[in-house]
């Protein structure tokens, strides 16, 4: 029964990969995504995100290169932006996961990539959801333009 609905669920998966006519090879999937790193914090432990302003364009493969190299956890909240955007996947050490992502827990020294496609236009906010972290700084702005 689990291997029917896993393979349910990837049928479903596959069958909604988003197309545009625009990507060049008309697949997403072959397009070769656009490397943005972002650090949550940095050795020193300041409550930032480096950089705190992120631009991305609607129809266009991201991939989110995000490390956190303080001492502490931080959290990559962006609950808007997620839901406006396709996620392909996020992978972290051995792990690969798929579907709906709203928000990242990187625990100190820890790294993952979050491969996504900009799907609405608009500007979302960014924050580290730790009690303190928004209030002392650790704050962004994430703006999708149009792709046309």
């Amino acid at each position: 029964m689990a291997i029917v609905i896993t393979l349910v669920l990837c049928l479903f998966t596959i069958g909604n990969v988003p197309t545009f006519a625009d990507s060049g090879s008309g697949n997403l999937l072959k397009q070769t995504p656009i490397n943005i790193t972002v650090s949550l914090s940095n050795s020193a432990d300041e409550l930032k995100f480096f950089p705190n302003n992120l631009e991305f364009t609607s129809g266009k493969r991201y991939k989110l290169q995000l490390t956190n190299p303080s001492p502490q956890k931080h959290y990559f909240t962006a609950k808007d932006f997620a839901d406006a955007i396709w996620t392909q996947k996020v992978e972290a050490g051995n792990v690969e996961v798929k579907g709906a992502i709203h928000e990242l827990e990187l625990k100190p020294k820890a790294q993952a990539d979050w491969v996504f496609v900009p799907m609405k236009p608009g500007n979302y906010q960014l924050r580290c959801s730790i009690a303190g972290h928004t209030q002392a700084g650790m704050i962004g702005k994430i703006a999708v333009v149009s792709g046309k």
